[in-house]
């Protein structure tokens, strides 16, 4: 566990969701189980009434498949969100505040430009370039399995370097790709990978290890601050023990692995509230 405090303030989240959100409840369980306060609030609520993310420390972005992935996954919320709050939520980061996206919310935080921000410029809505995407799967199916996780970075305040968990994907457009080598260079190079999928050994392979053919294996990348987290695994969904796939065979652990990126996200806000 990277942060940890003692105050007795709850970090107030917020849990975005739309039409074809799924994963909004899993992930409210998860943030109050870590010890957060957890609103689930509509996308149109935040459009309706500016200022309203101001009172949060913690916004998540969480899986589904928002207005049907239409166009390509991600993209309609993403360019909502881009042309409509963009500016709150850049400032929202920079005020120091933490934002996570989880599967359809990685692809929506990557085409609207909040990730990666990789020399930490300003997303601006005019000089707006798209030079990372995910894409649909190598396999050219949906890929619904459970999958190994390393973290090979520190940047990212929600997981330490070196960690190595177990948690399901469930995704068609889960293929991490860069412009050109050179921008994928840059985001290693600047300590923003943060996921690989790794086999049972935490080595790195090919699928089904890497389900989607994710170039360097990228499962999830932060931004240029590490409070921006994307990534395609879905944590909510293993958080207690139980939900292991084969705790009846392989024994209960005491908790969920994917528990600590939560618990992380909100250890570190009650650091600083």
């Amino acid at each position: 566990m990277k942060y940890v405090s003692h105050n007795k303030l709850r970090p107030k989240a917020i849990i975005l969701r739309t039409a074809g959100t799924n994963c909004d409840y899993e992930t409210k369980y998860a943030l109050e189980k870590a010890g957060a306060s957890v609103d689930l609030m509509h996308i149109n609520q935040l459009l309706n009434e500016k200022g309203l993310l101001d009172l949060y420390q913690i916004l998540v972005l969480p899986g589904g498949f928002t207005y049907g992935d239409d166009i390509a996954a991600g993209k309609v919320l993403a360019n909502q969100l881009r042309h409509h709050l963009l500016d709150e939520l850049i400032r929202f980061v920079d005020n120091g505040k933490l934002v996570i996206g989880i599967c359809n919310g990685f692809q929506v935080l990557v085409k609207m430009g909040l990730l990666p921000r990789i020399d930490g410029t300003q997303a601006s809505l005019n000089g707006y370039k798209q030079e990372f995407t995910l894409t649909y799967n190598d396999s050219n199916k949906f890929e619904d399995r459970w999958v190994y996780l390393k973290s090979f970075s520190n940047k990212s305040v929600f997981i330490d370097k070196d960690s190595i968990f177990y948690v399901p994907i469930a995704h068609a457009e889960g293929k991490f790709m860069a412009e050109d080598e050179e921008k994928l260079k840059m985001l290693s190079k600047s300590g923003q990978i943060v996921f690989k999928y790794v086999d049972k050994d935490g080595n790195i392979t090919n699928y089904p290890w890497n389900p989607n053919g994710s170039l360097d294996n990228i499962a999830g990348i932060c931004d240029s601050t590490g409070r921006v987290l994307g990534m395609m695994p879905h944590p909510e969904r293993h958080i207690e023990p139980t939900q292991h796939p084969r705790w009846t065979r392989e024994g209960l652990k005491t908790e969920g692995d994917g528990i600590v990126v939560f618990r992380n996200a909100v250890n570190y806000i009650s650091g600083i509230l």
